[in-house]
């Protein structure tokens, strides 16, 4: 593990890729519902309420284990997406690369606050934001092309080479930043947590049908 007196710009770049890799998941599948659900040899022949759980599983996997989670990329998830045969594998390929998305980004702005001294956090904090909007813009316009020009499985596997330099740059660059001391977990809490979030984003997605 690097030391902590690698330099926090460095840093930076690092963890927002990892980042920017996340949203990216979010909004490149919007495109491609189409595609994906079509009867053709590319497609998954699959209906509207399947296809739509492709977006809605990694959403609400995402949003349930936010609170809870820790690090972890979805490297692993993002290949087998791309490698899905059926909606069925899709969705469940899209829950485990949400728990991947939800596990990563709560450790961006832990590890920025840490690296950054008060003065600085504003600056970095920008930054992170700004990769937030612009993989929000990047996520459709990229998705599209692919799409257009090559098959809708290069979404998810656009994410692989992305993952493996954003790994390694971690090992190389990420100081190591445990405080030595041992926390506890909040079992009950987790537990309604999680519960209360499943709840509100499982009826916010099944409430109209």
């Amino acid at each position: 593990m690097a030391p902590a007196r690698t330099n926090p710009w460095l840093v930076l770049v690092v963890l927002t890729t990892g980042f920017f890799m996340i949203l990216l998941d979010t909004t490149i599948v919007n495109v491609a519902i189409p595609a994906m659900s079509s009867n053709t040899k590319d497609g998954l022949n699959t209906t509207l309420d399947q296809i739509l759980w492709v977006l809605n599983a990694y959403i609400l996997v995402y949003a349930v284990l936010l609170i809870t989670a820790g690090r972890l990329g979805d490297l692993v998830a993002s290949a087998l997406c791309g490698l899905s045969q059926n909606a069925g594998e899709l969705i469940a390929f899209r829950i485990l690369q949400g728990v991947g998305g939800a596990l990563l980004t709560p450790q961006t702005l832990a590890i920025l606050t840490s690296i950054f001294p008060p003065e600085r956090r504003g600056a970095a904090f920008g930054v992170w934001g700004g990769v937030a909007g612009l993989a929000t813009v990047a996520g459709p316009t990229i998705g599209g092309a692919i799409i257009t020009y090559i098959n809708w499985r290069w979404i998810f596997f656009i994410n692989v080479p992305i993952g493996i330099a954003a790994l390694i740059a971690t090992f190389l660059v990420i100081p190591d930043l445990r405080p030595g001391r041992h926390h506890g977990w909040d079992l009950p809490g987790i537990v309604i947590a999680t519960a209360g979030l499943f709840a509100i984003v499982f009826g916010l997605i099944e409430g109209q049908r």
